[in-house]
């Protein structure tokens, strides 16, 4: 985890492929894809380039319900959300917050067992399509 809450992974596939993969990892994951935002088609209707960037907004409201029972300010981190990105040489990587920054900058102690439904659920997600070895791709 970077010193900004982020985790990077290289993905093992190409952008469109990464998107398809992650997609269906949510659904299969028993969690409901509630977005997709695509900014480099975005960018497109403004006249500008931006390399693949898009981003996957996904949840299950029996795991984020609970944590904003506690402080509902951690609304603005939920649903989870997974960046998928291209880098300057078309390698596609994906970017998510760790449920630990999240925690610790909503405050929520004595979570522990709800934070590891959190963090368990984004490895399985991103587990098929990031590197096998886990280590994480450099920052952008």
């Amino acid at each position: 985890m970077s010193e900004r809450g982020l985790i990077r992974r290289s993905s093992l596939h190409g952008f469109d492929k990464t998107i398809e993969l992650l997609t269906i990892a949510i659904e299969k994951g028993g969690m409901r894809l509630a977005a997709k935002i695509d900014h480099s088609a975005a960018a497109r209707a403004a006249g500008l380039s931006l390399r693949g960037t898009v981003v996957l907004i996904f949840g299950n409201a029996q795991a984020g319900t609970p944590l904003m029972l506690r402080n509902q300010e951690v609304g603005i981190d939920l649903p989870l959300k997974i960046l998928v990105w291209d880098n300057a040489e078309g390698m596609a990587h994906v970017s998510y917050n760790a449920p630990a920054w999240i925690a610790e900058r909503h405050g929520l102690v004595g979570m522990k067992a709800m934070l590891a439904v959190l963090e368990r659920a984004l490895a399985e997600v991103v587990e098929g399509v990031a590197s096998p070895d886990g280590a994480e791709c450099p920052p952008s």
